[in-house]
C-alpha cells in the first residue's frame, strides 16, 4: 500500500520531530515528576472514501483522576481495502506503537493497553475482526479493549482521521 506519513502532534497541533519513544518518554518523565499515577492507552482509527483511506494513531496518556492528553499520527493510504483487512491494518498500527513504547513503559511502572475499533457486538461489520485483533494483541502481550471500553480508538483517533 502506497501512504502518506506524517509526524507526530498534541492535540494543540504541535508537530514533533522526534520519534514516538523520545516524546512518550518526555510526557512520562515530567509527569511523574508532577506525581502522577499514570496509565497509556494507543488505539488506531480509520475512515474510508471514495479514492483513499485516513487512518490516525492516538497515544493517550491518562493521570488518574486529573484528566489526560495525546499525540497523534495520521497515515493517508491510497488503496481500498476490506472491512477486516482495514480494521486489522488498524490493530497493526496501534501494536507497533505499543511495541516501540513497551520498554519505556515497563521502565517507568506505567500500565499499557491497546485499544481496537472493533465492535463486540456482531450485527456490526467490524466484528469480523474481533477474534484476530484480539489475539494478535493478547499475544503481543498486550492489554486489549474492544468497543465501547476502547476509547483510545473510537474516541480519541476517532477525532483526528
Amino acid at each position: 500500500m502506497k501512504s502518506v506519513n506524517q509526524n507526530w502532534r498534541n492535540f494543540s497541533g504541535k508537530i514533533f520531530q522526534e520519534p514516538i519513544t523520545e516524546i512518550v518518554e518526555k510526557a512520562i518523565v515530567r509527569e511523574l515528576s508532577e506525581g502522577y499515577k499514570l496509565k497509556v492507552c494507543v488505539g488506531s482509527d480509520s475512515q474510508a472514501y471514495k479514492s483513499h483511506i485516513e487512518y490516525a494513531t492516538a497515544v493517550v496518556v491518562l493521570r488518574e483522576g486529573k484528566g489526560g492528553f495525546m499525540f497523534m499520527k495520521n497515515l493517508k493510504g491510497t488503496k481500498q481495502i476490506g472491512i477486516k483487512e482495514r480494521m486489522l491494518k488498524e490493530v497493526t498500527m496501534s501494536v507497533e506503537v505499543a511495541y516501540a513504547i513497551c520498554n519505556i513503559l515497563d521502565k517507568h511502572s506505567v500500565s499499557l493497553e491497546v485499544h481496537a475499533d472493533i465492535n463486540t457486538d456482531a450485527k456490526f461489520q467490524s466484528n469480523v475482526a474481533l477474534k484476530d485483533a484480539m489475539g494478535y494483541i493478547l499475544g503481543m502481550g498486550f492489554e486489549f479493549k474492544a468497543k465501547p471500553h476502547a476509547f483510545a480508538s473510537s474516541s480519541c483517533a476517532d477525532k483526528v482521521v
